[in-house]
């Protein structure tokens, strides 16, 4: 089932329940105000014709409470309506007052003997059963509950002092009937609102689930590994986000997957020219063409791209390790100072031999210790590629200069050779990456891995007095330490 036939589906059903769950509440809190207000109604009757009878009857107004008349009227004023009898010179009795008052009146009217039974009626009350014109016992305020062929009334019963009781009735059949009319036209106005409620939440539905179909089906460009094609879907709140993160995420796949083809269009490129260089010459000596000091040649050749094959085997191997495994590399308290000290001894016979001449410059007012955390054996071969590749350019002079900040070590190789070509510059740590007299293209791609492993950074550029600039920014062991990010680590010598 689509989500959105399931959205819409979930809320139709939520909106009958609330529809008719108010519905039927309406219907109670209606029928009861309707009732409640017919009592009002009955009682104002009621007063009014206990007046009027007892007027008739007595030659003045009987006494009604206050409450039930709903007025403040002076009980012992005479009103206005008297009614005498035919010959005006006494009252009429109470059957014969009731029964000119009934015949006014077009309602259900009873009056009633102390006992309950009844003296008097309108014309409406004698077609009902006299079985269903009797009082409650415990209540005699109340009917009974009235025959079934005639139904339940509202009923309310006044004592008329001297006189008995006075009631009046109402059929409840007419207050359903009223309201079955009203809750229909309700009802109807209900159904109405409910169905554009339902048609608006198909729309907002709509506008909601379109931006997920959209999404879906960059989802599946990214299972079918066609990043390139992924777009953006726009759309708003956490949807939105969702989006753009699926977005970055398909960026960095293609990015990746870029960058891995490159890599073995590469590698197979540096691997086969030692392997062709290999074959040849072992093919040229098995087969006589080289002989005597050539075939010595050869051999020599041999030698040497089997060396470089080992090493750019050796360098792959190190920088996959270094980019997927962790225990690859062993953290520990590294003194930069030494650790650039020693590394200048160990290219002592290369700069010998290229007549260069390295100079190391360290701050006047340094620490006794400049601690990092670091792999050393790791962190060496970083900077003995970095120092290797200053040595292939430089003229006469490398300059390594230490800037000690507050929370970092900053080192800086300057060269004063030709400088890095400004297209090679942003692409300079990516893998195979040579320039001129470059050899396997991956030194300073692991120089990148290894000072990123170590928690600080690597750059390149050009220097405004020329030559070429490599730095290296490492975070000293104590900032770190103080920011909670390692452990205290032991001074390793």
């Amino acid at each position: 089932m689509k989500l959105q036939l399931q959205f819409n589906l979930a809320f139709g059903l939520l909106l009958v329940f609330v529809l008719g769950f108010a519905a039927v509440l309406i219907h109670f809190v209606l029928l009861d105000y309707l009732v409640a207000n017919q009592k009002q109604e009955l009682r104002k009757i009621n007063t009014e014709m206990a007046a009027k009878l007892g007027a008739a009857v007595g030659g003045q107004k009987a006494a009604v409470p206050s409450s039930d008349r709903g007025d403040s009227s002076n009980p012992e004023q005479a009103p206005q309506d008297q009614t005498a009898s035919p010959d005006g010179t006494k009252a009429v009795s109470k059957t014969e007052a009731a029964q000119s008052l009934f015949e006014e009146y077009s309602g259900l009217a009873l009056l009633l003997d102390e006992d309950g039974n009844v003296v008097q009626s309108s014309n409406e009350v004698r077609s009902l059963p006299s079985e269903a014109l009797k009082l409650g016992k415990e209540d005699s305020t109340q009917f009974t509950t009235i025959s079934p062929n005639q139904g339940n009334y509202i009923s309310d019963v006044l004592e008329v002092p001297g006189i008995g009781r006075l009631a009046q009735l109402t059929p409840l059949s007419q207050i359903k009937q009223f309201e079955r009319a009203l809750m229909g036209r309700l009802l109807l106005v209900l159904l109405a609102g409910g169905l554009l409620a339902l048609l608006l939440s198909m729309l907002l539905t709509r506008k909601l689930i379109r931006p997920l179909m959209k999404l879906r089906g960059e989802l599946h460009k990214v299972q079918e590994r066609r990043f390139g094609e992924v777009s953006l879907v726009q759309a708003g709140g956490e949807i939105g986000n969702v989006a753009r993160t699926v977005y970055d995420l398909a960026g960095e796949l293609d990015r990746h997957n870029r960058a891995q083809k490159q890599f073995f269009q590469n590698a197979s490129h540096e691997l086969k020219t030692p392997l062709m260089s290999i074959a040849g010459y072992a093919e040229g000596i098995r087969d006589g063409v080289f002989q005597g000091e050539q075939s010595i040649k050869g051999l020599e050749i041999i030698r040497n791209e089997a060396g470089r094959l080992t090493r750019i085997v050796t360098e792959m191997t190190l920088l996959a390790k270094l980019e997927s495994e962790e225990d690859i590399f062993q953290p520990s308290g590294v003194d930069v100072k030494e650790l650039i000290e020693d590394t200048a001894e160990r290219v002592n016979p290369l700069l010998g031999s290229r007549s260069i001449q390295l100079n190391m410059q360290w701050p006047d007012q340094e620490p006794k210790r400049h601690l990092i955390t670091a792999d050393r054996d790791k962190l060496l071969q970083a900077f003995l590629n970095l120092l290797s590749n200053a040595i292939r350019h430089a003229q006469s002079t490398i300059n390594v200069e230490a800037i000690y900040g507050k929370d970092s070590l900053t080192v800086r190789i300057h060269d004063d050779g030709p400088g890095f070509p400004e297209e090679l510059i942003p692409n300079l740590f990516k893998r195979f990456v040579k320039g001129k007299g470059g050899e396997t293209g991956l030194g300073l791609a692991i120089s990148r891995a290894i000072v990123e492993r170590s928690g600080g950074t690597i750059s390149a550029g050009n220097d405004s007095d020329g030559g070429a600039v490599l730095t290296v920014a490492l975070p000293l062991t104590g900032a770190l330490q103080a920011r909670g990010k390692v452990p205290p680590l032991a001074l390793q010598s």
